[in-house]
């Protein structure tokens, strides 16, 4: 099962008088990723490289130094330790002493693996969306099993009989959930798939 961050990490590393510091973050799109880059690149820095993976999607970049000896090694670090849905970028200042390809590719590859080693972590669950009508009867007693029941609400809006929620729950407990709403309420709820589009 893959795992992403559970948030930011940063670690720092001296190699040669050259200091790197790594920065990671989990990321859900695209649009995650760039913006995470933008926002810790350090412009007063010769190099801020990077590599993120979501899913089968995955972006790599040198920043300058020669090729395959920055991105690449971070691409493969995220992947080697079994990670998706993270960016990493890893900033260097340059100290003076040339480092050769191998070096910066063991550079730039060890500091992301030490900063995504160190990381706090968490299994990514695939989730199916469901959406359900609430009787305001059974408002406060479904309010408090929802998060038992591994659901996370993703909206909630009030009408005149109740309220209208969609909620996200692992795939494998869909069935159990749709069960146990009905349980609950006695046949009052129907939970239904929301079909994706």
């Amino acid at each position: 099962m893959a795992e992403t961050l559970t948030g930011p990490a940063l670690f720092e590393k001296e190699i040669k008088k050259s200091r790197f510091i790594a920065q990671a973050a989990p990321v859900g799109s695209e649009d995650d990723a760039v913006a995470f880059i933008r926002e810790v690149s350090d412009a007063e820095a010769r190099h801020n490289c990077w590599a993120w993976k979501i899913g089968a999607q995955y972006r790599s970049h040198d920043a300058d130094e020669p090729s395959g000896t920055a991105g690449r090694p971070i691409l493969q670090v995220i992947e080697a330790q079994g990670l998706d849905r993270v960016a990493v970028v890893v900033t260097r200042w340059f100290g003076g002493i040339k480092l050769g390809a191998g070096g910066l590719a063991r550079a730039y590859g060890g500091t992301a693996a030490e900063c995504l080693r160190l990381a706090a972590r968490e299994e990514i669950i695939e989730r199916t969306r469901v959406s359900f009508h609430c009787p305001f009867s059974d408002l406060a007693l479904v309010g408090a099993r929802l998060p038992g029941l591994g659901a996370l609400v993703e909206s909630e809006e009030f009408d005149g009989e109740g309220a209208a929620y969609v909620v996200a729950v692992p795939c494998e407990a869909v069935s159990e959930v749709q069960a146990r709403l009905a349980d609950l309420t006695s046949g009052r709820i129907v939970a239904r798939i929301v079909e994706a589009g």
